[in-house]
Parts: structure tokens; C-alpha cells; sequence
């Protein structure tokens, strides 16, 4: 397995775990959604400011001068890791949570099994790389799974009466 997937495994552990812990905290109706995205947030900065200097001064596997990169890198990491992945994600995730019928066991899969499926889709469409059959269906075996997920709980559907042979 590659150090990599290591990597991705090891961040998709600790987010069930640590979601397990803010529906917690949501569902004693003592904090709302907001609040809960706001200390994340909080919490996020001191460790990642120390895992920065580190990386950037002991271990020296990220550019010193980072903040000298181009206004479409800002941009990028402003939009898309911030606004987007860092502040939207999780905002609308944690609405969820608060929600009526918000539970982590349905909710959790399907945010996070879409964003995988979006990534191979934008990854081949705006970045240029390879698609092959194998991520094509992983892709669709993804979206069958989120549909299949998100209508558990509905009544079934009553199968109606055959027609009668007597008639």
C-alpha cells in the first residue's frame, strides 16, 4: 500500500471518529451547527501553524517563502480550501447534523462518497488527468450507493395486487 493511501486512510479514520464526536456535542442542543464549525476552525489553527513551521523549517518539505506564490495559487488555496472545502463543506455538513433526521451513520457517507466521485470527475475534466474504466464505474458504483443511502427510511412502496384470473 502506498504511503499515499496510508495517508488517505488514516484522514478518512480520523474524520469518522472526530464527526462522531460533534454529533455528539449537536445533539445535547447545547451548541447549533455554527457554532460547532466556528471552533473547528479555532481548534485547526495552532496545530496546523506548528505542523507549517515544522514543515517548512525542520523538515524543509515546504517552500520557506510560501507566501510569495502567484495571486491564482491564493486564489486557488483561498477558494478552494478555504471557502469551499474548509468553510462550506463543513458548514453545510454540520447543518446536517442539526438537522431533523440528521444522522451521522447516513449523513457521513454520502458527503463524504460524493466528494471523492466529484474529485475523479474534476481531476479528469479541469485537471487534466487520466480516467480510465476502473475510476468511470468506482464513480457510478459511488453515486448508486449515495442514492441507495439517501432513500433508506422511506416507506416502501406497496406492490399492488396482481390482477385477478377469475375476471
Amino acid at each position: 500500500m502506498s504511503r499515499a493511501v496510508v495517508f488517505a486512510c488514516l484522514a478518512g479514520l480520523c474524520w469518522g471518529l472526530g464527526e462522531i464526536g460533534t454529533k455528539a456535542a449537536l445533539n445535547t442542543k447545547e451548541v447549533g451547527p455554527l457554532t460547532a464549525s466556528f471552533i473547528r476552525a479555532g481548534v485547526t489553527l495552532v496545530p496546523a501553524l506548528i505542523a507549517c513551521l515544522i514543515a517548512t523549517r525542520v523538515w524543509k518539505t515546504e517552500p520557506m517563502a510560501w507566501w510569495t506564490m502567484s495571486g491564482k495559487t491564493w486564489l486557488s488555496l483561498i477558494v478552494g480550501s478555504g471557502l469551499l472545502a474548509g468553510f462550506a463543506g463543513v458548514f453545510f455538513f454540520y447543518l446536517g447534523l442539526g438537522s431533523p433526521g440528521g444522522e451521522i451513520s447516513k449523513l457521513r457517507p454520502i458527503a463524504f462518497a460524493l466528494a471523492p466521485a466529484t474529485a475523479v470527475l474534476l481531476g479528469w475534466l479541469v485537471l487534466g488527468e487520466p480516467m480510465s474504466w476502473r475510476k468511470a464505474i468506482s464513480v457510478v458504483l459511488i453515486v448508486v450507493g449515495i442514492v441507495m443511502l439517501a432513500g433508506e427510511g422511506h416507506a416502501p412502496r406497496p406492490i399492488p395486487p396482481a390482477p385477478s384470473r377469475d375476471s
